[in-house]
């Protein structure tokens, strides 16, 4: 799926956010500070900088899900090593009020169309609490540590 485009099912859209539209980032800021309620590391001012886009070839973009056009989540993507073309799934929260709906699922699967549609190969990894979403994606376990209840994922393509 191209970059620009536009995701519309059961009324949910997902879309690249707008870095200069302030209302939408600060709604996806609050989502993500509720959800990951770790002011130390998670702080407001650390997410909204990460809300803002970085260029190639350390990029970094986050995509919005509205539902009737109100922001329910937000999910982003950056590089982790340009040169073996690994990327990481990182931030991703739906509102307390709209989980359950399959908009975290289609989150995962446009950032993993977007990484395959932009880079010819290369692989995905993700910090994850949730295994079996992401293996029924194809993700694999890395290793056998656990660090704060998550698993390192790693997908290829």
């Amino acid at each position: 799926m191209p970059i620009g485009r536009t995701i519309i099912a059961d009324s949910l859209a997902i879309a690249l956010l707008d870095a200069a539209d302030t209302a939408t980032r600060s709604a996806a800021a609050d989502i993500l500070v509720q959800a990951f309620a770790d002011p130390e590391r998670y702080g407001h001012a650390r997410i909204v900088e990460q809300l803002t886009p970085a260029p190639a070839p350390f990029y970094r973009h986050f995509f919005i899900a509205r539902v009737g056009g109100v922001v329910v989540g937000v999910g982003g993507i950056k590089a982790a090593d340009w040169a073996s073309d690994t990327h990481i799934l990182y931030l991703s929260a739906v509102a307390e009020h709209a989980r359950g709906q399959g908009i975290a699922r289609a989150f995962i699967d446009y950032r993993i169309a977007w990484a395959m549609e932009n880079f010819e190969h290369g692989r995905l990894l993700v910090s994850t609490a949730r295994t079996r979403r992401f293996a029924r994606l194809g993700f694999k376990l890395v290793g056998k540590r656990e660090a704060a209840g998550r698993r390192l994922m790693i997908h290829e393509f």
